[in-house]
């Protein structure tokens, strides 16, 4: 009789906290030391504090000849002079009048010709391709036709801003309307929505973001359209200080009017940016990183 014997049970593992190794565990460190982050406003100022200060230097040098490029302390002089003297605030006053009146003229035209023309079939067959050809003319070769019609006066200058404003409004405005999505078109009517329902709460607020940055762009264009305006036969504004700063070469005074519409065009800027921020509150957009 032959006995057998069953393997020997190996025995459990302890797994007692006593037998646990003490693990000293500590927070991972970050690989690399973490950046000091600098203010954006510095960030942004950085490069035109650089900018002016190779400027004083070129200039104080005698690299740049004041007949050539007067020195940011000289113009800094100048401009306050021309404050002083109540110039400058009454030429950006006369500036600002034209700006304003072509900007209004402009947006008009340019968003309802551009609703016919993107609500609309018909419109779009009426309006978009005299548009095209027109928009391919430069604005400024038209000058010399503005005064036969309108004179020597504040029309023709108007008329110039109106133009420059016009065209880049309405191929933002209708690239917005057009650019909407169809699906939304299509949850709105399954909703009930009328057709001026859908243009006032589908369509109007899709083609918002291009509006704004056709009212941006438009912006840039009036500033650059008053350049050329106040040329023709002015008697007042910035544009005006520049022609009889050139004639004099008065290098100093033909830069603050420059500055000054480099700044009256940052101001619009901003005040455009503001105005998305309120009405486009809705629309969350990737901001950089």
């Amino acid at each position: 009789m032959s006995i057998s014997h069953a393997p020997p049970r190996s025995a459990a593992p302890d797994i007692s906290p006593k037998s646990v190794p003490d693990l000293d565990l500590q927070p991972l460190a970050p690989t690399s030391s973490r950046r000091t982050r600098v203010p954006r406003w510095l960030r942004r100022t950085t490069g035109p504090v650089l900018l002016l200060v190779l400027w004083q230097l070129l200039s104080g040098t005698g690299t740049l000849p004041p007949d050539v490029l007067a020195s940011p302390g000289r113009i800094a002089q100048v401009a306050g002079g021309m404050v002083a003297d109540g110039s400058l605030p009454a030429a950006m006053g006369t500036s600002l009048q034209r700006v304003a009146a072509g900007l209004l003229f402009g947006l008009v035209v340019g968003t309802g010709l551009a609703l016919l023309s993107g609500l609309f079939r018909i419109g779009e067959d009426l309006v978009d391709a005299p548009l095209q050809m027109l928009r391919t003319v430069p604005f400024v070769g038209l000058i010399p036709l503005f005064i036969i019609w309108f004179g020597i006066g504040e029309a023709p200058k108007v008329a110039i801003i109106t133009l420059g404003v016009t065209f880049p409004l309405y191929l933002n405005v209708y690239a917005g309307i057009r650019g909407v999505d169809a699906q939304l078109i299509e949850a709105g009517e399954s909703l009930g929505l009328s057709r001026w329902g859908l243009v006032r709460h589908v369509v109007l607020p899709g083609a918002l973001p291009s509006a704004m940055t056709g009212l941006r762009y438009s912006l840039g264009i009036a500033w650059l359209a008053l350049v050329f305006a106040e040329q023709v036969n002015a008697d007042s504004g910035i544009g005006f200080l520049m022609v009889q700063a050139r004639d004099f070469l008065r290098t100093d005074v033909i830069v603050v009017c420059l500055v000054v519409y480099a700044f009256l065009g940052l101001l619009a800027d901003f005040i455009v940016r503001s105005l998305e921020k309120v009405l486009l509150q809705w629309r969350p957009t990737f901001t950089g990183r």
